[in-house]
């Protein structure tokens, strides 16, 4: 069944070809081109993620998002805009965001992080996040004691990891060869979405790769205004 999406952009044509582009995917897209129109479509439907973008007249988005936080907190948010100031981000995730995606941006960029927004709002539960020890290729985790260890025969090689690295290694477990969005490891993590985490977290991952190369299957890929992911590629091809 196909899952829908509300899209709240005032520029007319930018909305259809976003809307032209994610119903190619399979979505079902209703595109307002103001707040007051967006939350009039809201009232009158049910949405599985609304896409709204930040300066738009009659009600921006900001003011859109809040009002539909507060007639259902569990929906998902997406934030466009074409600014990219701290304070925007910060307000935006304060409502409630799931993403935030700064104009220009291409198609494909939309995609990706629709889908992992929406794949986050599923209600089933992930098994794996009430997991405290998990295997990763040749590597055994031990998240409470925050341990690593890899054993290559009679050699066994153990890292005591920091309280960062072992939650952010956490995450690319629980998700393991599928994306981890960046903004769900910052807001999880260090509690905001900014330049300054997002470079914080740029040095974790790096820590992260250091540990795991022992093991050539496995990789920390970077997805491009996304996030990353952590592939065992001896259980996935590229």
């Amino acid at each position: 069944m196909p899952q829908n999406i509300l899209l709240v952009e005032d520029d007319r044509n930018f909305g259809d070809v976003l809307k032209s582009y994610l119903e190619m995917h399979s979505y079902d897209v209703t595109l307002a081109t103001d707040g007051e129109e967006g939350w009039h479509a809201y009232k009158n439907g049910k949405f599985d993620l609304c896409i709204l973008d930040v300066m738009m007249p009659k009600k921006d988005g900001f003011t859109l998002g809040r009002e539909i936080k507060e007639d259902n907190r569990d929906t998902s948010l997406i934030y466009l805009t074409a600014k990219a100031l701290k304070e925007d981000v910060i307000d935006g995730f304060k409502i409630g965001a799931d993403d935030y995606i700064t104009k220009p941006f291409n198609s494909e960029e939309l995609l990706y992080r629709v889908q992992a927004v929406l794949k986050r709002s599923v209600v089933a539960p992930n098994p794996e996040e009430n997991k405290k020890e998990f295997h990763i290729g040749q590597y055994h985790f031990n998240y409470p004691l925050r341990i690593l260890t890899y054993k290559d025969g009679d050699d066994v090689f153990k890292d005591k990891l920091s309280p960062k690295e072992a939650h952010l290694l956490r995450l690319f477990c629980i998700h393991k060869n599928d994306v981890l969005p960046r903004s769900l490891a910052l807001t999880e993590i260090w509690e905001e979405d900014n330049y300054f985490t997002a470079r914080s977290m740029d040095v974790f991952v790096t820590k992260l790769r250091k540990y795991l190369k022992r093991d050539e299957n496995l990789e920390i890929v970077n997805i491009h205004g996304n996030g990353f992911r952590l592939i065992d590629k001896r259980e996935v091809e590229d």
